[in-house]
């Protein structure tokens, strides 16, 4: 290696120290809080609109990580393999929930079901301001990580595997379930993954859309931002960490099965 080549690396290494020293330092940081204010931050986990933020956290993210799964990877599937007159809008449209500020998705999903013919639909069955309106606000983000994820996947699968079990008399949808989605394993994990984590930790859609009403759309961010401006900030850190242990332990999970899936394809 020349000299030149252990100076690159040695900058990359810094670098690579700096933020992973950061990140280590921001949580650091919270378990000082918490430690010094101990009483306040176990006072505020042992409320129960705390403890129900949490199950609904934790139950709306997974439902609407299967519903992001579940349409992301259909329309991936679609676009990856089909040739249809508007293909490069859709892929278009697809990535726009990414880049839009997250206050605009939640103002327009609001004014969609507040303002439009669909308020109809509002008043039957109660979305905005609901539990309902917290799984679509969070979905519409996760089909967006998840169509990215696995339209690369599909991209990188040959189709001709398809094209022989057809040819041996399996449907099309059969050739996509026992050809194709075992092939994607690895990419589906990680699409899961994602869109749990953008649905677990999504605020700005979700406080506009579904409100901050204790005992009824309250989710963990919400629980955090209603913390702060309360100024109980020990209690607002003492959730957040309760954040990072289950975004981490699921993170490590998927870490583990996509390992797995690597490990057994090779």
């Amino acid at each position: 290696m020349t000299r030149g080549d252990r100076n690159f690396i040695k900058v990359l290494g810094a670098v690579a120290v700096v933020y992973i020293g950061l990140l280590l330092a921001m949580v650091l940081a919270n378990l000082i809080l918490v430690a010094n204010d101990s009483a306040s931050a176990w006072a505020t986990l042992t409320r129960a609109e705390i403890q129900q933020a949490i199950f609904l956290s934790l139950g709306t993210s997974l439902l609407s990580a299967v519903l992001s799964v579940w349409i992301g990877t259909g329309i991936a599937y679609l676009v990856s393999r089909q040739q249809f007159p508007g293909r490069r809008l859709v892929d278009f449209l697809m990535d726009m929930p990414i880049f839009l500020p997250p206050l605009v998705i939640g103002i327009s999903l609001l004014i969609l079901f507040r303002r439009t013919p669909l308020s109809m639909l509002d008043s039957a069955v109660g979305i905005a301001f609901y539990v309902p309106a917290i799984v679509l606000a969070q979905s519409i983000v996760g089909v967006a990580f998840v169509y990215r994820t696995m339209k690369a996947t599909f991209d990188t699968i040959s189709v001709r595997q398809e094209r022989i079990a057809q040819s041996l008399g399996c449907s099309r949808f059969g050739a996509f379930c026992k050809v194709t989605l075992p092939q994607s394993q690895q990419g589906l994990i990680t699409a899961a993954a994602i869109a749990w984590a953008r649905s677990f930790g999504e605020f700005g859609p979700v406080l506009v859309f579904a409100g901050s009403i204790r005992g009824r759309t309250e989710v963990m961010p919400v629980s955090i931002y209603l913390e702060l401006n309360s100024g109980n900030l020990s209690g607002a850190v003492i959730i957040a960490l309760m954040m990072i242990v289950i975004a981490a332990a699921v993170l490590l999970v998927a870490r583990v099965a996509a390992d797995d899936r690597r490990g057994g394809g090779r």
